[in-house]
C-alpha cells in the first residue's frame, strides 16, 4: 500500500518538475557587491543558513556525471572548502569499497535497495537533523521509504526509472516490452545500463517473478534466459548510456528517465517506451559513512546544495523525479520557457499507469549473492 501511494505521489510531483536545459549554467541574479562567481559567470547565491566549517575539504563519493560543476565551485568559494570528487558506476561498487576501509569519504550516493545492507552492516551514520535545515524543502512522498524508516540515514536526492529508450528512424519494429528485446533483430544493436539488479531484475519480469525473487529456481530461470540476451548487448554502461546512442554506435536499450530525455533533447528520434511488464523504479539518496572526517562539510555541502536557487540546476543537467520543491518552485519562477518541454515529455513527466505499474528493488538479504554469480557468470558468459 505504502508503494502504491508512493507512485500515485510521484506522478504528481512528476507534473510540476521542471528541466532547466537551456540556461547554459548561469542563474538568473545579477552579481551583488562581493558576491562569489565561479569562472563560467555563476553567481553563487549565499548559504541560507550559513553555518561555521572548520575543515579545509571534502571527500564526494557518487555516481559517475551526478553533481553540476557549479555546486562544486561555488562551495569552495563560498566555503573556502576543496572537493575530492570521487566516482562510481554501480552500487556495489561503491558497497565494495566502503566495506574494505573507504572511511575516507564523507558523503556517498547509495541508491535505494542498497542502504538496508549498508546500515546492517554499520557502513552509514546516522544523521543528525538538527543539523539539516534543508529538510523542510523535501517532498514527504520521498521520505520515510522501507529502506530507511525516519530517514534515520539518509535523506533522497533524486529518482527515476528504468525501461526502454530507441531510435525511431533505425528500429522498424519498436519493443513495447522487456520481453522484446530477445528480438534477433535487435542483435548487436542494445546498450544497458551495467546494473546487476536491474537487467536481472527486467528478465524476472519477463518471466512473471518478481524482480526481487529469493527462489533459486526462479533465479536460475532467469540466468539461462538472461545468457540468450547477453550477446545481443553490444555496451553495458552505467556512466553515460546515452552517449552510445546519441553516437549511433547502438539503436535502443535500457537507461534511465534522463539519459532518455537527454537523448531525445540531441535527437527527437529517440522514444521512450514503458515497458508492459512494468519500468524499474528508484530513489538515490545523500549518506554520510561511519568514520567520516569532515562531518561539518558534509552537512553544510548537503544544505547548501539543496538550496533552491541551486538544486534546481539539477533539472537543467540531471533531469530525474526531483525531491525538493524549493527548487522546483525556483524553476518555474525563473525559467518558466524551459516548463512546456518538460511537462509536455512522456519520459520526465511519466504517465501515472507506468508508475503505478513501476517494481521498486529491494535489499534481497541472504541471496545477494546468487545475483551476483549470476550477472559475473552471464557476463563471463558461463
Amino acid at each position: 500500500m505504502l508503494q502504491k501511494t508512493l507512485f500515485k505521489v510521484f506522478a504528481v510531483l512528476a507534473i510540476f518538475s521542471f528541466a532547466l536545459t537551456a540556461c547554459g549554467g548561469k542563474n538568473a541574479n545579477a552579481p551583488a557587491d562581493g558576491a562569489k562567481v565561479t569562472k563560467d559567470g555563476f553567481v553563487c547565491p549565499e548559504p541560507n543558513p550559513r553555518v561555521e566549517v572548520t575543515s579545509k575539504e571534502l571527500n564526494l563519493f557518487v555516481w559517475t556525471e551526478y553533481i553540476p560543476n557549479e555546486w562544486k565551485d561555488c562551495f569552495e568559494l563560498v566555503y573556502g572548502v576543496k572537493i575530492n570528487h570521487s566516482e562510481y558506476s554501480a552500487n556495489e561498487e561503491m558497497y565494495a569499497k566502503l566495506a574494505a576501509g573507504g572511511s575516507n569519504y564523507d558523503l556517498v550516493l547509495p541508491t535505494d535497495y542498497a542502504i538496508s545492507p549498508m546500515i546492517r552492516n554499520g557502513l552509514l551514520q546516522k544523521l543528525d537533523k538538527s543539523k539539516l535545515p534543508v529538510l523542510a524543502n523535501l517532498n514527504p512522498a520521498y521520505m520515510d521509504q522501507a529502506f530507511d524508516p525516519g530517514n534515520q540515514y539518509t535523506i533522497p536526492y533524486e529518482g527515476g526509472l528504468d525501461a526502454i529508450v530507441y531510435n525511431s528512424d533505425t528500429v522498424e519494429n519498436p519493443p513495447t516490452s522487456y520481453a522484446d528485446l530477445w528480438n534477433p533483430e535487435y542483435a548487436g544493436r542494445i546498450v544497458t545500463v551495467d546494473d546487476s539488479r536491474v537487467i536481472i531484475g527486467m528478465t524476472l519480469l519477463t518471466l512473471g517473478y518478481d524482480v526481487n525473487t529469493k527462489d533459486p529456481a526462479q533465479l536460475k530461470e532467469a540466468k539461462e534466459k538472461l545468457a540468450k540476451l547477453i550477446p545481443s548487448i553490444k555496451i553495458f554502461d552505467s556512466d553515460s548510456p546515452k552517449t552510445a546512442l546519441i553516437a549511433g554506435d547502438v539503436d535502443l536499450g535500457i537507461v534511465w528517465t534522463g539519459e532518455a530525455f537527454t537523448a531525445f533533447q540531441e535527437n527527437p528520434a529517440f522514444k521512450f517506451v514503458y515497458p508492459t511488464e512494468g519500468s524499474v523504479i528508484w530513489q538515490d539518496n545523500w549518506a554520510i559513512p561511519t568514520g567520516a572526517p569532515h562531518l561539518d562539510a558534509a552537512y553544510a555541502w548537503i544544505n547548501y546544495t539543496m538550496q533552491g536557487d541551486l538544486f534546481y540546476l539539477m533539472l537543467r543537467d540531471f533531469p530525474y523525479l526531483n525531491p525538493d520543491t524549493a527548487a522546483l518552485d525556483y524553476a518555474k519562477t525563473n525559467a518558466p520557457d524551459l516548463y512546456d518541454p518538460f511537462f509536455n515529455s512522456t519520459i520526465t513527466n511519466p504517465p501515472l499507469e507506468a508508475l503505478k505499474a513501476a517494481h521498486r528493488i529491494d535489499d534481497v538479504g541472504e541471496a545477494l549473492p546468487l545475483y551476483d554469480q549470476i550477472w559475473t557468470e552471464v557476463k563471463g558468459g558461463n
